[in-house]
């Protein structure tokens, strides 16, 4: 059996998301996040704030329980895939970490381990993690502490904040702050040494992301 085939692309599920999207949501609320989306392309630049050879900073971050889980303790059993994400009201962060969910047993089975990170409250993230039934870590960093030190934080625009309030989500209520700030969506491989394998990030569309096919190759490779 070819195990590549067992491996989503998110490109294509993309495609499936986006006609959902389009029967779901009205047509102008869509262009207004689309039109949100090219706009980060544009604008943020330099999104990486690590890369290849880079030491991974430490941190110490609250699950959805409330336990506190420290990256130095998980290194010590093995490689740690760092995904950062937006928010359990994104679809294109939905789709992401199941998608990473359906490979996690070929993740733990290259000797690492799965860990997404968002400025999130534990509540908000224990309930992305009861949505797509994710057997991983799901750390809520408050203010972007730790995200600042791997990836781009940005202020979340009026626009695509009054559409959703139109829709009927509260964005404010999954955030223990105003701010306001999400993380430009990135993923990150750390070695049990600390040291980053893999650092990638698609820019500042979050409707793009980082295939799990990817990540299973470095793994292979390292």
């Amino acid at each position: 059996m070819n195990t590549k085939k067992q491996i989503p692309s998110y490109q294509n599920s993309l495609q499936r998301l986006r006609e959902n999207l389009g029967g779901m949501l009205p047509e102008a609320a869509l262009k207004v996040f689309d039109y949100d989306a090219q706009s980060l392309q544009s604008q943020q630049h330099s999104i990486l704030q690590l890369n290849t050879g880079d030491k991974a900073p430490g941190f110490t971050l609250s699950n959805t329980v409330n336990q506190a889980i420290k990256l130095s303790e998980l290194l010590k059993k093995g490689k740690v895939v760092l995904i950062f994400y937006r928010g359990v009201w994104c679809p294109y962060c939905n789709l992401q970490l199941f998608q990473y969910q359906s490979v996690l047993s070929k993740i733990k089975s290259l000797g690492a381990q799965l860990v997404a990170i968002s400025p999130q409250t534990p509540d908000a993230s224990l309930s992305i993690k009861e949505k797509n039934e994710l057997g991983f870590e799901v750390l809520s960093d408050n203010g972007n502490i730790v995200a600042r030190n791997y990836t781009k934080v940005f202020r979340n625009k009026d626009a695509p904040v009054d559409a959703m309030t139109a829709l009927g989500f509260d964005f404010g209520s999954h955030y223990s702050d105003d701010s306001r700030e999400l993380p430009v969506p990135a993923v990150f491989i750390i070695d049990s040494d600390s040291t980053i394998s893999f650092a990638k990030s698609l820019g500042g569309d979050y409707r793009n992301r980082v295939e799990v096919s990817e990540i299973i190759d470095s793994l292979k490779k390292s």
